[in-house]
């Protein structure tokens, strides 16, 4: 069973988006392509512990495990080695993907501090989104007795959108509370 989003989208997101933008065919109207959760662990050099807990964090987050990334080059002022696992990441796509961009949208950011919406700056030029998540406590599934310190993660939101523009309106659609 499609989940809520993908439905909106298939049956409200698209015909709009083929409508403002005059497509040819609703083929060429832009899609969310996978979503991706970074956490870069840097104290992992000193205390391999928080690697694990923040690994737990992200799988409780995404509701699937996380890939343990390593650092690609030695650099001695962070007393970093090549190999080193220094952060986690999980790609979702898919149902997943859905199921997390709405509770993103409708359960998490609100309860962010002095929430005012997200920059409506932060695309890269070819349609993503990247959005900086300053603590993990926002997550209805992060228990915060559990949690020993706060950790931030990053979002990205990859579209097949040519333009920010048309990325921007795909990602208001599906309810991205930017600034105004």
């Amino acid at each position: 069973m499609p989940s809520r989003l993908e439905e909106k989208y298939k049956n409200e997101i698209t015909p709009a988006m083929v409508e403002k933008f005059s497509y040819k065919s609703v083929m060429q109207a832009p899609k969310i392509e996978k979503i991706v959760l970074n956490m870069g662990v840097g104290d992992a050099v000193t205390n391999a512990k928080n690697l694990d807990e923040a690994v737990a964090e992200l799988t409780l987050i995404a509701g699937q495990k996380p890939l343990v990334t390593k650092a690609k080059k030695s650099i001695a002022g962070f007393r970093l080695r090549e190999g080193n696992a220094i952060g986690a990441k999980v790609t979702l796509r898919g149902d997943r993907m859905y199921e997390f961009l709405d509770k993103l949208v409708n359960v998490s950011l609100p309860r962010v501090r002095d929430f005012h919406g997200v920059s409506s700056r932060a695309f890269d030029g070819r349609g993503n989104y990247t959005l900086g998540v300053r603590e993990q406590l926002i997550f209805p599934e992060i228990d915060y007795d559990n949690v020993n310190r706060v950790r931030g993660l990053d979002i990205v939101i990859v579209t097949t959108a040519n333009t920010d523009e048309e990325s921007r309106e795909l990602l208001t659609q599906f309810g991205m509370p930017f600034t105004k």
